[in-house]
This record gives structure tokens, sequence and C-alpha cells, in this order.
């Protein structure tokens, strides 16, 4: 279709063109349109921004939420259908998470980036900022392929990914995993980030969370014993960061979640 010409010319001709061009395109705007439409909602939004970092089933994503089963199905139909999220079956059992494509990518690094979610990189131990890339429980979902990096650098982040993961138990400052792998603490924190998308410190307090939620879900432990299992050396620590986190206290979190257990058992 050929461009009309515009009444006031400013000599942008080739560049004006190919935006009118693009104008065209009516059924692209009303794509994204239909995808902006399912996120109108502030608790979908939430529902998809949570299977952004983990893969849940109705069950587990009601405790989180604090919501009734049948409220999540509601949210998670259209975010289903609008292709944002997907499920697998497991025996009865089915789980929701985020898709794997570029439109989820984008949405979910442009809801960190307007509600600062990531935050700031912290300068010396590992504890306490908040959320990080899509990650399922217990362990990254891969290896994120990040812009141009050298290839030493790309293998020492993931060196150090995997070693803060295997030992969630353990507090090392970014000085000590500097030393440890010969690398500038400046450095790593800069590669780092631009693999996974946020600063170490968020990266693994986001693990630290999601595990101990796993655990206060699947285990009897006291939440002392929870605390020291991801990281934290009293009970105390763990509730003030977990609450920040899930919005709830470690105890609350397991009644909800073994309430909700019990009536879609019963």
């Amino acid at each position: 279709m050929q461009c009309q010409a515009l009444p006031h010319q400013h000599g942008e001709g080739p560049q004006t063109a190919r935006i009118q061009a693009q104008l065209e395109q009516t059924g692209n705007f009303q794509t994204i349109a239909d995808v902006f439409k399912q996120l109108s909602d502030p608790t979908r939004v939430r529902i998809f921004w949570l299977l952004c970092h983990c893969e849940e089933c109705v069950v587990n994503i009601s405790a989180m939420m604090n919501m009734s089963s049948p409220a999540v199905s509601h949210h998670l139909r259209p975010l289903k259908d609008s292709g944002l999220i997907i499920s697998r079956r497991d025996g009865k059992e089915v789980y929701y998470r985020a898709a794997d494509t570029t439109q989820s990518r984008l949405l979910h690094q442009m809801m960190e980036r307007v509600m600062e979610i990531a935050c700031p990189e912290a300068p010396q131990d590992i504890p306490d900022p908040v959320y990080g890339p899509s990650c399922t429980e217990h362990s990254c979902t891969g290896h994120v392929h990040p812009p141009e990096l050298p290839p030493d650098q790309l293998a020492v982040v993931h060196a150090v990914h995997d070693q803060l993961l295997g030992h969630m138990e353990q507090r090392i400052t970014i000085e000590e995993l500097s030393r440890q792998h010969h690398i500038n603490p400046t450095t790593l924190k800069a590669a780092f980030k631009a693999v996974y998308g946020t600063s170490i410190a968020a990266h693994i307090k986001q693990h630290r969370m999601e595990q101990a939620a796993g655990l206060l879900r699947q285990t009897d432990m006291s939440i002392a014993d929870i605390a020291r299992a991801v990281g934290y050396d009293s009970q105390s620590k763990l509730t003030a960061a977990f609450k920040s986190y899930f919005q709830i206290v470690p105890t609350e979190y397991r009644k909800n979640a073994r309430f909700v257990g019990r009536r879609e058992t019963g």
C-alpha cells in the first residue's frame, strides 16, 4: 500500500514512509493490545510475574497468592489463552509456568523495570534484595545466553551461579567469589547481571525464598531449621526476608498451604 503524503513535509521521507507502512499493520497492534488487556488486572499481573520465576500448581499458587483455587484458575485461563503461560500435566496435577517466548520474556523484563523489582547490587554480602530472572524452584531453567561476553567471563559466571545454588546454606561474599574465581569483583557483578538480568544478591535471594517455600509446603522441618538450610542464621531473619518477599510470614504460609491442600484433596 502506498503511503499518503503528509500535509507538512519535514525532509524525513524514507523514515516517515517506513513508519506509515508499519502503522498500516493494524493486526499487529491488535495483538499487542490483546496481550496488554490480559495484564490489565493487578492480580493477573502478580500471577504472571510469579510464573516467570517458578513452575507451580494451582494449590501452591493459591497459597502464595492467599487466594482460593477457583479464583486463581479464573486468572490462569486468559493468561494461557493469550500464550503468556503454558501448562503440563503430571498425573492428576497440572503445573503452570511462563511461556518460553520472546513476548513473555519482554513483558517480564518490562514489569521488573517498571516496578524496580531487581534491586541495586549489594556491595558486600549476598543477602537481601528481591527477584531476578525466570527460574523454577531450587534451580534455574538453564544458563541464560547473554549479549557478547568473553568466554572466560561467561564460564566464571556459570560456575559462580552453580556454586551459589549448590551451597545456599552458606554466606559467601562477592570478594570471596572473585578471589576463588580470579576475577575482579566489579567485573563479576557486571557479567553476572548481563547473564541473569539481576544482581548476584537478588538472584540468590530468589532461590533461597523459593527453597524455603518448598520446604514449608513439603516438609515438617521447623522454621529455624529451614532458615539454616537456606542460609539465614536465625528464624527471625528468615521470617523478615520471607515476609518482604511473599507478603506473608512463614507460619501463615505453611498453614494456608496445608489448608488449601486439605480442601483440594477433601
